[in-house]
C-alpha cells in the first residue's frame, strides 16, 4: 500500500497506475450522460452533504463515476470490491490519488483480504450501504452488529443480492430498508440483458480466443441475464441450448428459438457452458463426468458456487493454467475441462464488465436511490423496496434525451379515454 493510500486508510495495488485509471474513468464518463446530469445537479444542490456511505461494488471505471458523483453531491464515501477478481487496479488507484476516495480493493485478492476490505469499508460507520451481492450487508448483520444503529437504508445492485436480502426480510433479520436497484426496469432490462450478454461473451473470447460459430453453447438460466447471453451467443453463430427449472422461462426460451433440455443431457453435447442462475451446484460432478474433451465452463452469476469447483478438483488427476484466466483440469480418460476465471464472474474477471452506456442507467438508479433513502428512510419499513417508478421513468427519459430520441405524448382525449370505462366500439 502506497503512502498516500495509507493516509486515506485505503488499500490498492499501486498508485503509479492512477494515470491509466484516470483515462479509463474519463472514457467511461463520456458514455454516461444520465449520471453526468445527476452529478451536475448534485454539485449544485449538495443533497448528500455529510452522508457516510459504505459501498461494496465492482471497482470499475463505471463505478468510479458513480463514486465521484456521490462524492460531488456531498457524500463521504468508502468503497471496497464486491468480488476478488473484478477490481480494475488502475481505477482504484486513481480514485485514491485524484479523488481522495478511500478504496479497499486489489484484483486477485485472496478470500481473507476480500473480507478484511469489507470490514475496512464498514469501519467508515455508514448511514447508507450500497451493495452488489449482499456480502457487506451480511457482514454488517452478523459480525458488525454494533454499527446497525447508525444505518438508515441501503441499495442492492444484483439479482443474487436481492434474493439474499428478501430471505433476510422474510426471516425478520433485515434491520433497515433496502432499495432493490436490480429490480428497476432501467436496470434489469438493459444492464442484465444487454450488458451481461455482451460482456460475458467478451470475457469468454478474451480468455479463450474461441470461435463460437458452430459450437454448442449452453446457457444455464433464462432470466434476463440468460436471455441476453443466449441472444448474443446466437449472434456469434453458436447453437444455443438453455437449461431451466422454471417451466414458464423454459417455454419462453423454446419459443425464442433455443433448444431446451436438462443439464444432464446438455452436459454430454455442450462445448461451452455458462451459469447465470444465482443458485449453487448448477454444474456438478455428474455433469463433469459427462462432458466431452475440451469443454469450457464459465460463470456469469455473482458467486462462484454455481459451479461445483471442489468436485472438479477432486475428479482431476492434474490441473494447470492453460492461459490467463483458463485453468485446465484433466479428468477420467484424459478428458480436459477448462474452467474460466476460477468460476467467478467471467465478464469482470477476464474482461472489463458491462459497457458504460448500460451502467449509466444502473448507476443513475443507485445515485437517485441513495438520495431517495436519505429523504424517506424514516417512513420506510425494514424490508426490500423497488425503485420508485418516478425515478425509473425519469432515468429512461434522460437516457432517451441523451441519445436524441423523442417519443409521442398522449393527447387530452387519449388520457380521458384511458381513464374511463364507458366508451367502447
Amino acid at each position: 500500500m502506497e503512502t498516500t493510500a495509507r493516509k486515506l486508510a485505503a488499500d490498492v495495488k499501486d498508485l503509479a497506475l492512477a494515470d491509466q485509471g484516470k483515462r479509463k474513468i474519463e472514457w467511461a464518463n463520456q458514455q454516461m450522460p444520465v449520471l453526468q446530469s445527476i452529478r451536475k445537479r448534485f454539485i449544485k444542490e449538495q443533497p448528500l452533504r455529510g452522508l457516510r456511505v459504505s459501498a461494496c461494488l465492482h471497482v470499475t471505471s463505471e463505478t468510479a463515476n458513480l463514486a465521484i458523483a456521490l462524492r460531488d453531491g456531498g457524500a463521504d464515501l468508502a468503497l471496497c470490491a464486491s468480488n476478488p477478481l473484478s477490481t480494475q487496479d488502475e481505477v482504484a488507484a486513481c480514485l485514491v490519488r485524484d479523488y481522495q476516495i478511500p478504496v479497499f480493493a486489489i484484483k486477485g485478492e485472496d478470500t481473507d483480504t476480500y473480507y478484511s476490505h469489507i470490514q475496512a469499508a464498514l469501519d467508515h460507520k455508514p448511514r447508507i450501504t450500497m451493495d452488489d451481492g449482499a456480502d457487506l450487508v451480511t457482514m454488517l448483520h452478523t459480525k458488525r452488529k454494533e454499527l446497525l444503529g447508525e444505518v438508515i437504508g441501503g441499495t442492492e445492485e444484483t439479482t443474487t443480492g436481492v434474493i439474499r436480502l428478501r430471505a433476510m426480510a422474510h426471516d425478520k433479520s433485515l434491520q433497515y430498508p433496502i432499495v432493490a436497484v436490480n429490480d428497476a426496469n432501467t436496470k434489469y432490462l438493459f444492464d442484465n440483458r444487454y450488458g451481461t450478454g455482451q460482456s460475458t461473451i467478451d470475457g469468454i473470447l478474451r480468455a479463450t480466443n474461441l470461435l463460437l460459430a458452430g459450437l454448442n453453447f449452453v446457457v444455464a438460466g433464462y432470466g434476463w441475464c440468460g436471455r441476453g447471453l443466449a441472444m448474443r451467443a446466437r449472434g456469434h453463430g453458436a447453437n444455443v441450448i438453455v437449461t431451466e427449472i422454471n417451466p414458464v422461462k423454459a417455454l419462453e426460451a423454446l419459443m425464442d428459438g433455443f433448444r431446451v433440455m436438462p443439464m444432464a443431457e446438455a452436459a454430454r453435447i455442450g462445448d461451452v457452458f455458462v451459469t447465470l442462475t444465482g443458485n449453487k451446484g448448477v454444474i456438478a460432478a455428474e455433469h463433469f463426468e459427462s462432458m466431452k474433451n475440451g469443454a469450457v465452463v464459465a460463470n456469469s452469476g455473482h458467486f462462484n458456487v454455481e459451479i461445483d469447483i471442489p468436485a472438479l478438483e477432486r475428479m482431476a488427476g492434474s490441473h494447470r493454467e492453460a492461459r490467463p484466466f483458463v485453468e485446465e483440469y484433466v479428468v477420467s480418460e484424459g478428458r480436459r475441462i477448462y474452467l474460466l476465471a476460477e468460476g467467478r464472474l467471467v465478464n469482470l474477471s477476464a474482461a472489463e464488465g458491462h459497457p458504460a452506456t448500460v451502467m449509466d442507467m444502473s448507476f443513475a438508479n443507485q445515485a437517485l436511490s441513495v438520495e431517495y433513502l436519505l429523504k424517506n428512510a424514516a417512513s420506510l419499513e425494514r424490508r426490500v423496496y423497488s425503485v420508485p417508478e418516478p425515478i425509473d421513468r425519469q432515468i429512461a427519459k434522460l437516457k432517451l434525451e441523451a441519445v436524441g430520441i423523442s417519443i409521442d405524448k398522449l393527447t387530452p382525449e387519449q388520457e380521458r379515454y384511458l381513464a374511463s370505462w364507458s366508451e367502447g366500439t
